[in-house]
């Protein structure tokens, strides 16, 4: 595991933004995790995750223009990885979205830099790719080009019924569909190697082998 994603894991733990124990997810299952990027809610930690956002994003050497965040949590996402870019170098101008159309000034539903070229979607996760599809048929409609999408954790978890589930995960087919690469700034994967490693404190990996089995169960290959 890179010392990027190493680093951010034990970020969002010490941040309280990853936990562990039991919780229901929006698919109804019993995860023995759980991460909500709603909590890096101070600037500093706010100002740390977007230094994360913009590594990841400059090393994957992905071709951009802009950056794009969807309503309600990529709004104060792009804002903090536009800056976080600018100070490594990067200006690169931003946009998002409301959920309802002004109807007064400059009306319409997108704020911020006019919609073009090569756009990447900033977003904390993705469960069913739902805020991806409306995010690509904005960018599309104002006539830029989707070029990735940016992400905090990538889950790698299987969508559907327990009897049910897709082959695919939802990371997995959203690039399937958009034919677009989604990087996260770490995975289920890179979590799991953080849980087995020497030296973590044993409130954490007690909770290894309850993560492996989840991932066993609904992970994708």
């Amino acid at each position: 595991m890179s010392n990027l994603r190493q680093d951010f894991i034990q970020f969002s733990v010490d941040s309280g933004v990853l936990r562990f124990g039991e919780f229901i997810t929006k698919a109804g299952r019993t995860s023995p995790y759980f991460f909500n990027a709603g909590l890096f809610n101070d600037g500093a930690s706010l100002g740390r995750l977007a230094d994360f956002y913009a590594q990841t994003l400059l090393d994957s050497g992905i071709a951009f223009d802009m950056l794009y965040g969807p309503a309600y949590k990529g709004i104060p996402l792009v804002a903090a990885v536009a800056v976080a870019l600018s100070n490594r170098g990067r200006n690169a101008p931003f946009a998002y979205n409301r959920k309802e159309a002004k109807d007064h000034g400059e009306g319409g539903t997108l704020v911020g830099a006019p919609m073009a070229g090569r756009v990447v979607i900033v977003d904390d996760v993705i469960s069913a790719g739902t805020s991806v599809n409306e995010s690509v048929g904005i960018i599309r409609a104002a006539g830029a080009t989707p070029a990735a999408v940016l992400i905090a954790l990538d889950r790698m978890e299987r969508s559907g019924k327990d009897d049910a589930l897709s082959e695919f995960s939802a990371v997995q087919e959203v690039q399937n569909a958009y034919h677009m690469p989604v990087l996260s700034i770490a995975s289920l994967d890179d979590l799991m190697t953080y849980l087995s490693q020497d030296g973590v404190d044993s409130s954490l990996s007690q909770y290894r082998d309850a993560v492996n089995a989840y991932r066993a169960r609904y992970g994708a290959s």
